[in-house]
């Protein structure tokens, strides 16, 4: 892909996801962090479809994972994928917004793999619900 291409993809990815991770809903405006581009299926190539917006914990949590084990079953399943499933299907935020909560294997199994409630994202949250910045749409 040509360093235009990849740019308007870029801004494309961003654009569609309005600043915030595709899989924790934390908004590039809350950490000040630059936004990663993440590849859903690692071996699924440059096409928009398989690419998300995804912050730096999610992201480097994820790797090249697509599964993941659900923690109330212990049963292998995929990952979210933003691009096929409704985020709100999967996860909730609980406690004013500080944890994700899974409603499905997928959304446990994604929490868990990809990290999205460990103690330094929840006191990161903690002040960005005391300012009134987060959860996004509660």
């Amino acid at each position: 892909m040509s360093e235009w291409s990849w740019s308007a993809t870029r801004r494309l990815v961003h654009e569609r996801a309005q600043g915030c991770c595709e899989y924790c809903q934390t908004c590039e405006a809350n950490t000040g962090q630059v936004m990663h581009v993440e590849h859903i299926d690692p071996s699924g190539g440059d096409d928009p479809e398989n690419l998300c917006l995804s912050c730096a914990n999610c992201n480097l949590s994820k790797a090249a994972a697509i599964s993941a084990s659900d923690p109330e079953t212990g049963e292998m399943g995929p990952l979210f994928h933003p691009r096929q499933q409704v985020w709100s299907a999967h996860f909730q935020w609980v406690d004013r917004g500080l944890y994700l909560a899974g409603l499905t294997a997928v959304g446990r199994a994604t929490i868990q793999r990809l990290q999205m409630n460990q103690e330094r994202v929840v006191i990161a949250r903690r002040r960005w619900v005391a300012g009134g910045f987060h959860p996004p749409g509660l």
